[in-house]
C-alpha cells in the first residue's frame, strides 16, 4: 500500500514554509481496519502528512537535490481531534534549519473546523542512490522526474 497524503499545495516559500491539505475520503483503504465502526485517520498517518509536506518544502528549497528523503527523528508529537472521512486536514510546515543533508521542521495539522489534529517537530535526511553505482544513478533520475511531475500537479504549476 502506498500513501500519498498531500493532495494539494496551497502556498509555499522555499526556505520558509509550505501550506497544503489532505482530503480524507471514506474509500481510503486503511479506514476499513482503523476503527471500522468509527473510521478515523490513524495518528501515524497524520504525522506522515506533516513529514510529506516537509519533504516537499525541502525539495523546493534545495532545488530537488535529494532524490530520497527519509524521516530521521520525530519529537514533541501531539495529537488533538480525530480526522474523520469527509473532512479536510490543513497542513502547515515551517523549515527551522538545514545542516548539510539534514533539515529540521515544525509542523501542525488541523481539520477544516480549525481543530488541531497533530503537531510535531521532525528531522528529515536526504540522500542520493548514485553513490551505490550506475543503477542508483538511474533510479535517482527516475525519482527526480517523478517528484518534479508530482510537484507540478500538487502546486498547479503544470508544465
Amino acid at each position: 500500500m502506498r500513501f500519498t497524503l498531500i493532495d494539494r499545495i496551497d502556498a509555499h516559500q522555499p526556505g520558509k514554509f509550505l501550506r497544503g491539505c489532505k482530503f480524507l475520503a471514506l474509500g481510503e483503504e486503511y479506514l476499513a481496519d482503523h476503527f471500522p465502526r468509527f473510521p478515523v485517520m490513524p495518528g501515524v498517518l497524520m504525522l506522515q502528512a506533516l513529514v510529506e509536506a516537509g519533504a516537499w518544502l525541502w525539495r523546493a528549497t534545495s532545488g530537488f537535490a535529494h532524490p530520497v528523503i527519509v524521516l530521521r527523528e520525530a519529537k514533541n508529537v501531539k495529537y488533538g481531534s480525530f480526522m474523520q472521512p469527509g473532512r479536510r486536514m490543513d497542513v502547515a510546515v515551517d523549515l527551522v534549519k538545514t545542516d548539510g543533508a539534514t533539515a529540521t521542521f515544525k509542523g501542525k495539522g488541523s481539520d477544516d473546523a480549525g481543530q488541531q489534529t497533530v503537531s510535531a517537530q521532525f528531522v528529515l535526511h536526504g540522500y542520493a542512490l548514485a553513490a551505490k553505482g550506475p543503477a542508483g544513478a538511474a533510479a535517482d533520475a527516475k525519482l527526480l522526474d517523478h517528484w518534479k511531475a508530482r510537484w507540478a500537479v500538487l502546486t498547479g504549476e503544470l508544465r
